[in-house]
């Protein structure tokens, strides 16, 4: 079956801003989101890709233009189900503000139970996102052959989840995950099992560097009791 290239959104406004953005209009990609955005074409320059698909949100939209610009031939699809999570309440709110929510110790540690007030569960949104995924391996081994690869413009948790799944992990672990804006992660999917070739590849070790001051939703991340940082909803602002 085919190869799937997920490539995170480039940061975006509300990244910077410690925002939780969800399925909020009008949030676009700052300048440091265009410039990873447009650094994408060269990054995958050896890659044969048959389609495109972007998640309807405008940051991804905007983080394929560059490739689809650098690809005039190549078809861009949309799907719904890889948009972001529906955060419901929570969408709009400062990051800073939620780490006081009692739930969000669930989405922390226990994810598979959490529902957000307004909006959808963490389980439903991975179940989504990965019935989107299995329609387009189908569609795409169709019409181009097991060999194809693709690639799918969405959003943090989404492809989060989305690894999980392919890792064979439960929901609750997948907070474990880190993607950062721009990064890409590439899962090649048999008939028996998938297999994870690239995570959260930024084309750097820059997002590595210890951080004295951390960037936008990144300085939401509090010590826990045991010393480790809570993940960050949403995904983050990524590498200054």
């Amino acid at each position: 079956m085919p190869t799937l290239i997920l490539v995170r959104h480039g940061r975006s406004t509300a990244n910077t801003a410690g925002v939780l953005a969800g399925r909020t209009p009008g949030v676009s990609l700052d300048e440091r989101g265009a410039e990873q955005a447009a650094a994408l074409p060269a990054r995958l320059a050896a890659v044969v890709l048959v389609l495109a698909v972007s998640s309807p949100l405008e940051r991804c939209r905007q983080t394929l233009q560059p490739l689809l610009d650098a690809r005039p031939g190549l078809p861009l699809h949309t799907e719904d189900r890889i948009s972001e999570c529906d955060y419901g309440d929570w969408s709009g709110r400062k990051l800073a503000e939620l780490a006081d929510e009692p739930l969000m110790s669930v989405v922390q540690q226990h994810p598979s139970a959490a529902a957000f007030p307004g909006g959808e569960s963490m389980r439903a949104m991975q179940a989504r996102a990965v019935d989107a995924v299995r329609d387009w391996n189908a569609r795409v081994e169709a019409e181009h052959g097991e060999d194809a690869t693709y690639v799918m413009c969405s959003h943090g948790d989404i492809i989060k989840s989305l690894v999980a799944d392919a890792l064979g992990m439960h929901l609750d672990l997948f907070q474990r995950v880190h993607v950062d804006p721009c990064s890409v992660t590439a899962i090649r999917y048999t008939r028996l099992r998938p297999f994870v070739m690239r995570l959260g590849d930024t084309g750097d070790l820059d997002a590595l560097a210890p951080r004295e001051h951390p960037v936008g939703a990144d300085a939401t991340a509090s010590p826990t009791d045991d010393g480790a940082a809570d993940a960050t909803v949403g995904g983050g602002a990524g590498a200054p």
